[in-house]
């Protein structure tokens, strides 16, 4: 009878001390989703649980601030889901959003686009604009 990799870590003490870790927190998250305020249940997640302290990541600062405010309601009501919960502790982590690009990436300019901003661009007078649009028209001759 196979009973899944569960069955296999919970039989190693040390696997089985994680493999239990990892239930309380599922446990913790659940109740946390269920108790929070709605507008809190999506930018908030428990990260841990350290000797009755429920360890909070918000994904800003203003959500960490309104959790902290709540903290006794909420340490209330997770330790009735089992866990006992003698406070919250909560720190500002934003959530990583791996489509998110960390740079821009340089997009080349149509033939017309060019030769809009050339046509501008000689009608302007000197100053920080023309400038801005000649720079603009060198990058985009370089980059094809």
């Amino acid at each position: 009878m196979y009973n899944g990799p569960e069955h296999y870590l919970d039989k190693d003490a040390a696997a089985g001390r994680v493999m239990a870790h990892a239930r309380l927190l599922l446990k913790l998250s659940r109740r946390f989703e269920a108790v929070a305020p709605a507008g809190l249940r999506h930018s908030a997640h428990v990260a841990n649980y350290k000797l009755g302290t429920i360890i909070i990541h918000a994904d800003n600062g203003a959500v960490a601030a309104k959790i902290r405010q709540l903290s006794q309601r909420l340490s209330d009501e997770l330790s009735k889901g089992g866990a006992e919960c003698s406070g919250i502790e909560v720190k500002v982590q934003p959530r990583q959003i791996p489509s998110q690009s960390m740079s821009s990436t340089q997009k080349p300019l149509s033939d017309k686009a060019i030769g809009a901003l050339r046509s501008t661009t000689d009608t302007l007078p000197q100053g920080p604009l023309r400038n801005a649009l000649d720079n603009l028209l060198k990058r985009a001759a370089r980059a094809e």
